[in-house]
């Protein structure tokens, strides 16, 4: 596999659109609250897009062959469902587990990519695990990149903490390089071994997002073409930054100010930068 690494000024295109996807989840998650519908989150989430960042939602129509045009401008995944969930009519309630994922494109053609894990009001202490043990293995695997190191290395800490918490790694969907192309090459798996797949270089610039179930990691795809459920209906959760190889180690692209913070168990093992600003007015 060949991976040609981005130059600096492709990176610093790429710090932006990065920043703006993480901007569009920090200005819809005052408003991921019972009652309000996937549909409404998304409506709002594409009226910031192009009003006050005059971005463009990557997934919006976005149709890979033998699929249908997706149909809106963030993907919005609840309880069961893994990835790809569309927007819809149907209101969030108290205790669901709700991931919404954000693509952008940024006027000069870069994508950012990035999601988030909400819990809405008091979930049970399953579902709470869950989003915790899956943003830990987001970070780990964070914690694992730099020059030298290898894409089984990422994989391996990924799949030890997960199954090691009693959880499944979802097999069928994988991180994937970014840039002036939504998908591009390397694929990162989020299981595997260790010293194994690509060697590492500074200027790569691709995602980790590990889908782990709190059951098995079978999966079903629903009659809409895109959403993605676990076979046995258990819980999932999904955590997604992208980041880039320096020269030292590790720059995560896509954080905000309201972004999570890394966990404890990563304390010491990756320096990660100061918050940017708060995002721009609501055009709600």
């Amino acid at each position: 596999m060949s991976v040609k690494p981005k130059t600096p000024d492709e990176i610093a295109h790429m710090r932006v659109a990065c920043r703006l996807a993480a901007e569009v989840l920090d200005y819809i998650e005052p408003f991921v609250k019972p009652g309000v519908t996937t549909g409404e989150l998304d409506r709002l989430c594409h009226k910031y897009m192009t009003e006050v960042q005059h971005t463009t939602s990557a997934t919006l129509n976005y149709q890979p062959a033998g699929y249908p045009p997706y149909p809106a401008s963030i993907c919005t995944s609840v309880n069961h469902q893994i990835c790809h969930g569309i927007p819809g009519p149907k209101a969030l309630k108290k205790g669901d587990i709700l991931n919404i994922d954000v693509t952008i494109i940024t006027p000069d053609g870069f994508f950012g990519d990035t999601s988030r894990m909400f819990i809405l009001g008091e979930a049970s202490i399953l579902a709470k695990r869950l989003c915790q043990v899956t943003h830990e293995c987001m970070w780990l695997g964070i914690a694992a990149v730099k020059p030298g190191a290898r894409l089984g290395d990422i994989g391996h800490v990924i799949q030890r903490h997960a199954e090691g918490n009693g959880f499944s790694v979802v097999r069928e969907f994988c991180g994937h390089g970014i840039g002036r192309k939504f998908h591009e090459a390397p694929q990162v798996l989020h299981y595997g071994r260790p010293n194994t797949g690509l060697e590492l270089a500074p200027g790569m610039i691709f995602t980790i997002e590990p889908m782990i179930n709190a059951g098995k990691a079978a999966i079903s795809e629903l009659g809409d073409g895109w959403t993605i459920v676990t076979k046995d209906r258990s819980l999932s959760a999904q955590w997604e930054h992208t980041v880039l190889v320096t020269e030292t180690g590790v720059d995560v692209l896509s954080l905000s100010a309201a972004c999570p913070p890394p966990p404890a168990l990563v304390d010491g093992k990756i320096k990660v930068a100061q918050p940017l600003a708060a995002p721009t007015a609501s055009p709600a």
